[in-house]
């Protein structure tokens, strides 16, 4: 078969198992984990071989007129490079991972069959916007993994948070989703065609009329869809679906797909110097305040989370200077390392059998207890921390060396101060995410918090999985001196100036963080719990002081509040209250925008049911009225009509009269 056919199986393949899984999920049950794995792995191992075909060479195009339009025709498009080649690979591998480990993490799972048909849809949705070389096609995967996450997020329905963080999720990107389609449509209007390769062979020509407009509606969706500063904050609520379904998300899918799009059509923001300073700030802000909201949080998974929107801030900021390939490289190097934190993390969880363990200020003992998530954990929280010779080091430091260049002048894309910008908030996020890295390390599996109950060994299947993405996480970054090809050729080897500062402020951040640990353990060991809330260091609030001496833990926006042993609340301070509750920005969305809509709500409805349904119901009680009177009028006796018309006729007699006489006397 030729290239494009097996690259049209890629996407199509999972498609088929997610059809066939919700049809035979409840008549065939037997059927269904097939049904969810092997499709998945094919799609892989086809990715694999189309990405080795493709070679990081010239890009293979191949088209079919989808419908006629009266003015801009939709194709059914596929457009092969190396980045496509590449992240299709990460996409399979991530989607195959997580399907074997649900396996085992949802073998008890009643509602499993629609689960992995869901992941299989989203896993084909990603697929479909990797590979299209149409923008309304990939526009078809962008909103199927919208309502994919909608349904993966409130997996857990029968609770209030899952539901809550289900519509918020989809209300938040579709925010973003509706200038995404505007700008779509004028680009497309500007450009003459969805092609993605004619609209960036016209912004290239300077054939686009508008691209200050039109780049800044596109990155709402963008920020939107890969969870940026200000449309950030669904990211961290969705930690209430399954765990695999997180990994998925923050590794391969839907937050991703934002990330990609920009390096797809980086030369229409590149048109803007306006549009790549915005995304520089956009980048800036995003990758710092959710490091310093990161360092406050108690439960692991929001952590996590926090830390994806950093990451991913960092693939925005590689953009904003105009290196789609040190983002694209990030963007792969963090979707193998970010997937193995998230499944080890459900190993962490599956071993208590509750969520109640996700709170680190409650976890003790747990390094013996499950050895393949604390290695495989340890390997991925260095490649995070982006120490040598981890993977996240290679990829962070390719974004640092590209700000570098923008700083220096020596960029013909970007401003020169978006440069300063990418480089110092990115230096400045390397300290932070070693610090809160190493938190989470110390916290996790050196913690002194109650045992949980020992639930036994985990499946096979999931710890099996943790290795294998603990392979790429430790050598991905050793192989870019054998994948420019793939990425336009521009080799993306470490800077020495940048490597230096970053590992430096690294080193400190962790060194720093595990000093505070030991203080703070000592003190908590001579404290005694219900004294911790008078203790000054203790700055949560009641809520969490209540929490502190009854020992539960608190979830939500209510940070490491349980354990006196947190380095972040010494580290942060005053600011450690803010950071908590990722610096009320939920607050100040309810506040300005969802107060006012249920405002504007309840007044509709008071118009709706005093005024206007009074009006309607008044309607019809009058003909209801008169009929009444009508019907009471009605005797059926003749004497009685006969009396009635003689009067009448008297009256009408006398109103004649009376009108003659009038008229003979004017």
């Amino acid at each position: 078969m030729t290239t494009t056919t097996l690259a049209v199986l890629v996407p199509l393949l999972p498609f088929l198992g997610a059809a066939a899984g919700l049809l035979l999920g409840r008549t065939a049950p037997a059927y269904v984990r097939p049904l969810a794995v092997l499709p998945t792995l094919a799609a892989f191992v086809l990715a694999v071989v189309v990405a080795v075909d493709q070679g990081g060479g010239k890009s293979i195009d191949a088209s079919r007129r989808l419908t006629p339009t009266g003015s801009v025709p939709v194709d059914l498009a596929l457009h092969l490079d190396g980045f496509a080649a590449l992240v299709a690979v990460l996409v399979g591998l991530v989607a195959t991972c997580v399907q074997l480990y649900s396996t085992g993490y949802l073998r008890d799972d009643p509602r499993y069959p629609s689960y992995a048909a869901l992941v299989s849809l989203f896993t084909s949705a990603m697929l479909l916007v990797v590979y299209s070389g149409d923008l309304m096609v990939l526009l078809v995967g962008w909103e199927i993994m919208g309502i994919c996450s909608y349904f993966l997020v409130g997996h857990y329905w029968e609770t209030p948070e899952a539901r809550a963080a289900s519509l918020k999720a989809f209300l938040v990107t579709k925010l973003g989703d509706v200038p995404f389609l505007i700008g779509l449509f004028a680009l497309a209007t500007d450009a003459g065609t969805f092609r993605i390769t004619g609209v960036v062979q016209a912004s290239l020509t300077g054939g686009i009329d508008h691209p200050t407009l039109i780049a800044l509606l596109l990155l709402a969706g963008v920020a939107g869809k890969s969870a940026q500063f200000p449309l950030h904050t669904w990211l961290p609520d969705a930690m209430a679906g399954p765990t695999p379904v997180s990994a998925l998300i923050h590794a391969a899918t839907m937050v991703a797909a934002g990330i990609y799009f920009v390096a797809r059509l980086l030369p229409v923001f590149a048109a803007s110097g306006a549009a790549l300073t915005v995304l520089a700030v956009m980048a800036a802000v995003t990758m710092v305040g959710s490091a310093l909201a990161a360092l406050a949080q108690d439960d692991i998974k929001r952590v996590l989370a926090y830390s994806t929107i950093g990451q991913l801030g960092y693939m925005s900021g590689a953009l904003a200077v105009g290196d789609r390939g040190a983002a694209v490289f990030h963007l792969l190097s963090h979707g193998a390392f970010k997937a193995l934190l998230f499944l080890a993390a459900g190993v962490i969880i599956h071993a208590a059998g509750t969520n109640s363990l996700s709170a680190m200020s409650r976890m003790d003992g747990l390094a013996k207890r499950i050895p393949d998530a604390y290695w495989t954990m340890t390997v991925a929280l260095l490649a995070l921390a982006a120490l040598p010779p981890f993977a996240g080091f290679f990829s962070k430091e390719a974004v640092l060396s590209a700000a570098e260049h923008t700083a220096l002048g020596d960029s013909t894309v970007a401003p020169q101060g978006t440069g300063w910008i990418v480089l110092i908030a990115g230096l400045l996020t390397a300290l932070l995410t070693a610090a809160y890295a190493a938190r989470l390390w110390l916290m996790a599996f050196r913690g002194t918090g109650a045992p949980a109950p020992d639930h036994g060994r985990q499946p096979v299947a999931m710890n099996a999985v943790l290795w294998v993405l603990a392979i790429p996480s430790i050598g991905f970054g050793l192989t870019t001196g054998y994948l420019d090809d793939w990425f336009d050729g521009h080799a993306l080897t470490p800077a020495l100036t940048t490597s230096v500062l970053s590992t430096g402020v690294a080193l400190v951040g962790g060194l720093v963080t595990y000093a505070t640990w030991r203080h703070t353990s000592a003190l908590a060991a001579r404290t005694p719990i219900g004294a911790v809330a008078a203790h000054p260091e203790a700055d949560g609030g009641l809520v969490e002081e209540e929490a502190i001496a009854s020992h539960t833990p608190v979830y939500g926006d209510i940070a490491s509040a349980s354990d006196p042993a947190d380095p972040g609340r010494l580290l942060l301070g005053p600011l450690h209250r803010h950071a908590a509750t990722g610096f009320h920005l939920d607050a100040v969305y309810r506040t300005l925008f969802v107060r006012p809509v249920l405002a504007a709500a309840s007044l509709v409805r008071f118009l709706d049911r005093e005024v206007v349904e009074t009006y309607v119901q008044g309607a019809g009680a009058l003909p209801r009225w008169l009929g009444t009177a009508v019907r009471k009028a009605q005797t059926g006796n003749v004497q009685t009509y006969l009396s009635a018309l003689l009067a009448g006729s008297a009256v009408l007699a006398l109103v004649a009269v009376v009108l003659a006489n009038a008229n003979a006397g004017s």
